[in-house]
């Protein structure tokens, strides 16, 4: 007997022109994991709320048909009733930690289930290790990267034990060999607890291999961008970064780090979590000064930070764009990221890939010399990562594009050499 379903599920937020989910049927099974497919915003970060309750309960709009997980109709049952039999990871775990520290974050949702509290601290500190994460006990939550941060919120949804594991871009911030042990530990969880797991991933080949079934809304193409990286690097130098360190606090974050970037050519700067990519980055960009060394610009930079959504401020898509431009200028920006005829959309209304080009949008309409993106593919779909490596290499001849991902087939397709941080000394190599 499945342990969830939806039938005929058909929903439309608040305001929206179309449907979201229209008519989707899907049982998910004790013990098995389904990867979930699609383009950016063909609905499955919908889905995976529904199956969470939160849709219709926490986000309004028009509901049809029946979802059921462990014998509840989830349109008669809120959400909270059905915390510990689901967990979920939501695309932005910025949005979803409540507590300072590591340690309480973990142990937050146990707390709420009333698991006994000699069990609680056990609990929290073997799911934080079983996701890479042990180092992390003690750290306030507001100075791990996006990809440590990611690592908490996986290992607060393990501690809970769920029955129905809800993933929506789980991956999305972890480096490859973190993404694959994660993905190894979920079926396994699979196998040995009897979990069903639901998975959302734009970044399926490594899902591929460990899934069950795949479900697909719309239409996908799950190869992704294929390599086109034609080498443009010229010589004007738009930053140079030497020997430069820097701490938050009393953690190193980097030391002794080197970088060259020039007009004309985009870098991709790669690396383990936590190893101090988006320092870096913000080094480079003049976000932060280093604690010593030297950063060297010449010109106007942009960033573009790994969750842009955050920072969306109007109510209209096109008024985003058009706080450092006018408007026909923001207008052609947003076709230029495949967002024609998103114009009036609230940036709240849209999907996590949508926001994601829109917030590049904004940063791509200031014509910068140096276009610093932090993980720029983040909950976006194979089609529009090939058309972005072809819009960037495209426009790399007027700046210098720094690259912050762990996306290495988007690495290699837009590419003309890769920067890789780690334990090791910083290694280069020339894609091509």
């Amino acid at each position: 007997m499945a342990l969830a379903r939806a039938e005929g599920l058909t929903f439309t937020y608040p305001r929206a022109a179309r449907r979201a989910l229209d008519g989707v049927d899907l049982e998910l099974e004790p013990g098995e994991v389904v990867l979930l497919v699609g383009r950016s915003g063909a609905g499955k970060s919908t889905l995976v709320r529904a199956f969470a309750g939160l849709v219709p309960h926490f986000h309004g709009g028009r509901f049809a048909g029946r979802v059921v997980v462990a014998g509840l109709d989830t349109r008669r049952t809120h959400p909270s009733a059905l915390a510990g039999t689901v967990a979920t990871v939501f695309q932005d775990p910025e949005d979803q930690v409540v507590m300072t520290r590591v340690e309480s974050e973990v142990a937050f949702g146990l707390e709420n289930l009333g698991t006994p509290a000699a069990e609680i601290l056990p609990r929290a500190r073997a799911a934080l290790g079983s996701v890479g994460a042990a180092h992390l006990v003690d750290r306030y939550v507001a100075e791990l990267s996006g990809g440590e941060l990611q690592r908490v919120c996986l290992a607060s949804a393990l501690a809970l034990e769920p029955e129905l594991l809800l993933l929506d871009e789980p991956t999305s911030q972890l480096d490859p060999d973190g993404a694959e042990a994660f993905l190894d530990l979920v079926q396994a969880l699979a196998r040995e607890r009897g979990t069903a797991v639901l998975v959302s991933e734009q970044r399926p080949a490594a899902a591929l291999e460990r899934c069950d079934r795949v479900v697909t809304l719309g239409e996908f193409d799950p190869d992704g961008p294929p390599p086109v990286s034609e080498p443009r690097t010229g010589r004007e130098l738009v930053c140079a970064v030497e020997d430069a360190s820097f701490a938050y606090g009393d953690r190193q974050a980097l030391a002794g780090a080197s970088l060259e970037l020039c007009r004309g050519e985009v870098v991709a700067l790669t690396g383990p979590n936590g190893s101090g990519k988006t320092t870096l980055a913000k080094l480079a960009a003049g976000l932060l000064q280093p604690a010593s060394g030297r950063v060297e610009r010449e010109g106007r930079a942009s960033f573009l930070v790994q969750d842009p959504g955050r920072y969306l401020v109007r109510e209209r898509a096109d008024e985003e764009v058009a706080l450092s431009v006018d408007s026909q200028r923001a207008r052609q920006a947003l076709a230029e990221v495949g967002l024609a005829g998103f114009e009036a959309r609230h940036p709240r209304d849209l999907s996590s890939g949508e926001r994601e080009r829109l917030a590049l949008a904004t940063v791509l309409v200031t014509d910068p010399d140096l276009l610093v993106l932090d993980e720029p593919t983040r909950g976006i779909d194979p089609e529009r990562k090939t058309e972005l490596a072809a819009m960037l290499r495209e426009q790399a001849s007027g700046r210098a594009t720094l690259v912050v991902t762990h996306d290495r087939v988007f690495a290699a397709a837009v590419a003309d050499r890769e920067v890789s941080l780690g334990g090791a000394p910083a290694r280069e190599a020339v894609l091509a």
